[in-house]
């Protein structure tokens, strides 16, 4: 059987963290901006999906493409590393500054990575801005300013709103890295990590790495939003609320309750080399 038990899990996240916490700054960057990417590509196949088939229904099952290549690939998803270092930090692996280290610069590195495809896709959609946008084109323009605007008519409510779809969205992202881990085969690797994203992308959470490829599309494209109007009425509550549901609803629980061991473990290379030596 494939199946990692819980306990063995949660340690292998812990060991994850540990490792990812020691990091250089341009590994970080390079694999922050590889993970963007591949989240962009799957909100656009996503979006393709929903407008192509006359059912949203359809990107929600299309999208965790991306999310699994980033686990598969062991690339550097911000969100994702809120629960993998907030686990390893609490367990005492690394310090929180290292951990803080990790969460800046691969988000950065996520920020990069998703305009990078942005200013791609926005060109390919709309014949490098020769034609109006349309079908697919026109649907992320859509989101882009349902997802600022949209909240900023409702004020204060509003940023509550984005903030709660933020946690409630990392609670299933993090779930999903942590599922990631329950299985030793490619396969169940897949599989683990696939149900999760599916629920908070078929559900409409807010995904700070998702809306930092989505909004800036659509402002590319033609949406009436501002910088302003995305960082104020998207980004910022949404990277915080994410922060706390990947903590709150996964890092806190998973320590408290499977207790991973404060040492770090032997590599496995380190313990096949042990009985040469």
């Amino acid at each position: 059987m494939d199946f990692v038990k819980p306990g063995d899990m949660v340690n292998a996240m812990a060991d994850s963290g540990a490792t990812r916490s020691r990091l250089s700054v341009q590994d970080l960057l390079i694999r922050g901006m590889v993970a963007g990417g591949l989240l962009g590509i799957a909100t656009s196949l996503a979006v393709t999906g929903a407008v192509q088939t006359g059912v949203a229904f359809a990107g929600s099952i299309v999208f965790p493409v991306g999310f699994v290549m980033i686990v598969c690939l062991g690339l550097e998803l911000s969100t994702g590393n809120f629960a993998i270092l907030g686990v390893s930090s609490l367990a005492g692996r690394n310090g929180w500054g290292a951990t803080w280290r990790n969460w800046g610069w691969s988000f950065f590195g996520n920020l990069v990575g998703s305009l990078i495809f942005a200013l791609l896709l926005a060109v390919a959609l709309t014949n490098a801005w020769s034609t109006p946008p349309a079908g697919v084109a026109q649907r992320i323009v859509e989101i882009a300013q349902a997802k600022t605007t949209g909240y900023a008519a409702f004020g204060a409510a509003g940023l509550v709103t984005v903030f709660v779809k933020a946690m409630l969205c990392n609670w299933m992202v993090c779930m999903g890295v942590t599922m990631s881990m329950m299985s030793t085969s490619t396969f169940g690797k897949i599989f683990g990590a696939w149900l999760p994203i599916f629920i908070f992308f078929g559900q409409g959470f807010e995904h700070a790495v998702v809306n930092m490829f989505v909004i800036p599309a659509g402002m590319l494209m033609g949406a009436k939003v501002t910088v302003g109007d995305w960082w104020l009425w998207n980004q910022i509550p949404v990277t915080l609320g994410n922060l706390v549901g990947g903590l709150v609803f996964v890092a806190l629980p998973w320590f408290a309750t499977f207790r991973p061991t404060a040492a770090p473990r032997p590599a496995p290379r380190e313990m096949a080399a042990s009985p040469a030596e």
